[in-house]
């Protein structure tokens, strides 16, 4: 996935009201961004960090900015939790993960569960179709990516859910999309989120495929470039 026009790049001043942000761009000019991270965002938030925007025409947005990415370390992050259901489709579509190919159609946002909404829905006439739950992982410690980075009883759900599906004989996987290139394995938060991580474990035992996948993030853009580990 190619940024369609050049990211521009800046300096971290403060999150605040959950999405927005206060930049300072390399030119001088201070902005403020939307946020589209919903989450704590830990381990990004690192004062003077450099960041990169994007910059939309629309006359209609309150805000002309939108964060894409920050450096945390040595690596680029992606936090706009946006793109990763656009990644895993992109990934998927091109056969990127053996576990989701062969399939004939890929339908996104499909109707589910308790007035839930399925990222992605893998159907092939002569299988059991799969359900896809994609989850954005931007948090990274000590070389583990970690999700959620906040109490989330939404994603919880959607675990119990994935695990209804197993259950009516259909297949049903979770997806990590980790946008972040410093960190070698995957593991839920417990420490954060002990209901999230039990959530995972108990779909898991029912048969809902966990999977983690790496991103390569540029400021040119974003693509699913390897597996990684995930440990339960």
């Amino acid at each position: 996935m190619e940024f369609p026009d050049p990211l521009l790049r800046g300096r971290l001043l403060r999150r605040y009201k959950r999405f927005l942000v206060d930049i300072a761009l390399d030119s001088g000019e201070e902005i403020t961004a939307h946020t589209p991270n919903p989450g704590s965002m830990l381990t990004c938030l690192h004062p003077n960090a450099e960041v990169y925007v994007s910059r939309s025409d629309n006359p209609k947005r309150k805000l002309a900015y939108t964060w894409e990415l920050v450096r945390s370390g040595a690596s680029l992050v992606g936090v706009n939790t946006a793109l990763a259901n656009g990644l895993a489709a992109e990934a998927i579509l091109a056969g990127h993960i053996p576990a989701l190919a062969d399939y004939d159609t890929l339908r996104r946002e499909v109707r589910y569960g308790a007035n839930s909404r399925v990222d992605i829905l893998l159907e092939f006439a002569e299988r059991p179709p799969c359900w896809v739950e994609v989850k954005n992982v931007s948090m990274g410690r000590e070389g583990v990516a970690g999700f959620p980075d906040s109490v989330s009883k939404r994603a919880a759900k959607h675990m119990a859910e994935l695990s209804a599906q197993v259950r009516a004989g259909h297949s049903a996987t979770v997806l990590f999309v980790v946008q972040r290139m410093d960190c070698r394995v995957f593991r839920p938060a417990d420490d954060i989120d002990p209901g999230y991580g039990q959530a995972l474990r108990a779909a898991a035992a029912t048969g809902v495929r966990v999977l983690a996948w790496q991103a390569e993030v540029t400021p040119w853009g974003i693509v699913l470039a390897a597996p990684m580990a995930a440990e339960l």
